[in-house]
């Protein structure tokens, strides 16, 4: 009898979950690690039993190899672009790597891309007939890649509530009504921790209003899709569509984070892509038992960078590599390797590795990363520490607060030479204060209430059982800005005390006259 009411029991529950499924529409369109999130977001989510569909861009930004997706998985609608656009997208990009590598990535390429997006974002809205059928399907809710504006004014017009997921830390702090204390709260790329003293809060606090200056810029990239794509009268701006989010979810938590005051619709759900590791391949655990206990070292500069384009620093690295005992697998395209190259005797290099087993190996000694935000939280996920050699976005500001809880170095490309690197691989294998902090920040996270796809979980299925997320978002963000800042009941009390100081000063003019009316007749 007992198994009998199990099997009712289970069969009941399964017909609950059925009958509280819903539809969800994720929104893909820029690829390497921001892929793979909504990859692993669509799947958590369709694995829970709800009916998912990604609506994703189609060849443009590669994700290096990247396959990770049964057949029998969520459904896939794609937007495509012609291929004369998409080669040239690679060979800007091609050329951005460059750039990267001389340390020259800065505000214009920052901005070049989002030139990028908003010819793209035309292209999609112009493809009424899937914007059609995806209208039609009648979606409950929709999980959006927030780093690029278009998916918010391509969610506006299938007239979707939408969940904003941010994959990285919180560097679009313009766009969202975020509480940022300039004294202890870095601005992104200031390049500074929370320990901030006199003259660096004086720099955080300049480069908030340059950032101000940015965003509006960047914004402003979109004017023409919005007039091109939406009725006058109704035309949104960007901004609005940022406050209309049901929730904001950022791809970090506290263990790499700064702690900072967050509001009620905005949480973090970090590691979302740092799993137990996997068994390796017979071809690698050979590769790694020939290092006995020196163990191996991980190198890969990110899902989007397949290889290096600087020869120069190639060979750099490659020297830097021969001068340790530990054996090197380094994510590198062979077919891109210089041939007048010989490549160091203890390196292999592969043209996709899996990251994350490789972390979760016991003889994993060190990572070498681009310090992209997933790689750093596989690499606390997994106690490695690290050596980051940061490249653009938001690398380098994970690299400050990866020096600042002491689990790794961070290493500029364009100061890149054998005798530094080695120097800095070093100094993480010999000192032990670096594993150690890395261990500690392991605990942490994986000592957390809930794992990440739970978090995911229950706050994607709060938000649509609930009706949506008003309730979590803060009457201040209806509020104008002078409101906002109490600069309105500022100058009430300035003109206030004003009047007050007039008034006294009027008074004892008076008194002044009445008490000594002969002494003021004579002066």
């Amino acid at each position: 009898m007992r198994g009998v009411a199990a099997v009712l029991f289970l069969l009941s529950m399964q017909l609950f979950l059925l009958a509280e499924a819903a539809k969800i529409l994720t929104v893909s369109f820029v690829g390497g690690s921001h892929y793979f999130l909504l990859d692993e977001i669509s799947r958590v989510l369709h694995e829970r039993g709800h009916e998912v569909r990604m609506l994703q861009t189609d060849n443009l930004f590669s994700s290096g190899g990247y396959t990770n997706r049964d057949p029998k998985d969520y459904q896939i609608t794609t937007c495509s672009f012609e291929d004369d656009y998409a080669k040239e997208l690679k060979a800007w990009f091609s050329e951005l790597q460059k750039e990267f590598l001389k340390g020259r990535a800065g505000l214009r390429c920052y901005l070049e891309l989002m030139d990028h997006f908003a010819f793209q974002c035309n292209i999609v809205l112009k493809q009424s007939a899937i914007l059609n059928s995806l209208r039609h399907e009648k979606f409950d809710i929709a999980i959006i890649d927030a780093f690029n504006p278009c998916v918010f004014l391509v969610i506006e017009k299938l007239g979707l509530p939408f969940i904003a997921f941010f994959p990285g830390t919180f560097i679009n702090l313009g766009q969202v009504d975020i509480p940022r204390p300039l004294s202890y709260i870095p601005m992104p790329r200031s390049l500074l921790s929370d320990h901030m003293d006199f003259w660096e809060r004086v720099k955080n606090v300049f480069i908030y209003f340059v950032y101000q200056v940015v965003n509006m810029q960047l914004q402003a990239k979109f004017d023409h899709v919005i007039e091109a794509h939406f009725q006058a009268g109704s035309r949104p701006t960007l901004s609005d569509l940022y406050q209309k989010s049901e929730l904001w979810i950022y791809n970090t938590d506290l263990t790499i984070e700064f702690p900072r005051p967050l509001l009620p619709n905005t949480i973090y759900i970090g590691s979302l892509l740092a799993k137990p590791a996997k068994p390796l391949s017979q071809e690698l655990e050979d590769f790694i038992g020939q290092s006995g206990e020196a163990g191996f070292i991980i190198v890969t500069m990110g899902s989007m960078v397949t290889s290096i384009e600087q020869l120069d620093i190639v060979k750099e690295m490659n020297a830097a590599f021969a001068r340790l005992p530990q054996k090197v697998i380094w994510r590198y395209q062979r077919s891109r390797w210089p041939k007048e190259l010989k490549l160091a005797p203890n390196v292999k290099i592969m043209d996709w590795l899996s990251q994350n087993d490789l972390l979760g190996h016991p003889k994993a000694r060190l990572f070498v990363t681009h310090g992209g935000i997933n790689s750093v939280m596989e690499s606390i996920y997994h106690g490695v520490p690290v050596v980051g050699i940061p490249l653009f976005g938001d690398q380098f500001d994970n690299m400050v607060r990866v020096e600042a809880k002491q689990i790794g170095i961070s290493l500029p490309p364009y100061q890149l030479t054998a005798d530094r690197f080695a120097k800095a691989m070093k100094q993480i294998l010999e000192d032990d204060k670096y594993k150690r902090a890395a261990v500690a920040l392991s605990k942490i996270q994986q000592l957390a209430p809930f794992a990440a796809d739970e978090m995911l979980i229950h706050w994607v299925e709060h938000i649509i059982h609930s009706g949506g997320g008003t309730h979590l978002r803060p009457y201040g963000s209806q509020q104008p800005w002078y409101q906002q800042y109490l600069l309105d009941v500022a100058f009430f009390l300035a003109a206030s005390l004003a009047l007050v100081a007039y008034c006294c000063v009027k008074l004892v003019k008076i008194i002044s006259k009445m008490i000594c009316p002969q002494k003021l007749k004579q002066t």
